[in-house]
């Protein structure tokens, strides 16, 4: 159990049921409210983070890395925005 975070494994399944919860939202869009890119948009920034926390955890390129990192700056700003254009 504790290789599950060593190795990010944890990270992993996190990320499996943040995907999990963005499809649930766009089918139920309208109970909710949002629109596809809200959801894609709000749950990508964290997606990023757990993928740049797996990539750190198994010693990936560190360009990965900070590849990871900037996406999810980006995503973070762009739902920023969307958010201030409603």
């Amino acid at each position: 159990m504790i290789a599950w975070f060593t190795d990010g494994t944890i990270f992993l399944a996190i990320l499996v049921l943040t995907v999990i919860e963005s499809a649930v939202l766009i089918v139920l869009r309208r109970a909710t409210g949002l629109r596809p890119f809200d959801v894609v948009f709000q749950l990508a920034a964290g997606a990023f983070l757990l993928l740049a926390a797996v990539l750190a955890l198994r010693g990936a390129y560190f360009g990965l890395i900070g590849a990871a990192l900037a996406a999810a700056g980006v995503s973070h700003v762009v739902d920023l925005v969307r958010r201030l254009q409603k």
